[in-house]
């Protein structure tokens, strides 16, 4: 009896999970298409304005918003892609959006390792965590 129990709320999960992952367009995160960012109606400003930055043509999404290396990129993926799903069932999400401390970290070492030379000039004799690019850039990428 508990196993079958066992079953069917696995069987439940599975089918829902399932078929959360496809209404969501779940595989459409797992490239680096900027519109997939905008799978989410509250991306919309964020995808338009990108498209209309310089940045356009160098960078997407993922390149600012996950680390380089494949498995920190999609440990950052699924963490943001959970708290996303989360806030957004439950409705917990501020509005505007808000860039969590640690994604902002990713951006900001997005940011140095791009551009490298720039920086370095401007770090001399300080911290790497002293200067903030996005506090003074916070819009090159996209408006806020």
């Amino acid at each position: 009896m508990i196993g079958i129990a066992i079953g069917v709320a696995l069987g439940l999960a599975g089918g829902i999970g399932g078929f959360t992952f496809v209404y969501a367009r779940g595989a459409s995160y797992l490239t680096n298409d900027p519109a997939a960012c905008a799978n989410c109606h509250i991306m919309n400003d964020q995808y338009d304005a990108w498209q209309k930055s310089s940045h356009r043509a160098v960078a997407v999404c993922n390149d600012c918003h996950t680390p380089h290396g494949l498995g920190p990129k999609y440990l950052t993926k699924g963490l943001n892609g959970f708290w996303h799903s989360y806030a957004f069932t439950l409705g917990g999400y501020p509005d505007p959006l808000q860039i969590t401390w640690r994604n902002s970290r990713v951006t900001e070492g997005a940011c140095l390792k791009c551009h490298a030379d720039m920086v370095e000039t401007m770090q001399a004799g300080q911290s790497p965590e002293s200067i903030s690019c996005i506090r003074c850039h916070r819009d090159v990428g996209h408006q806020h």
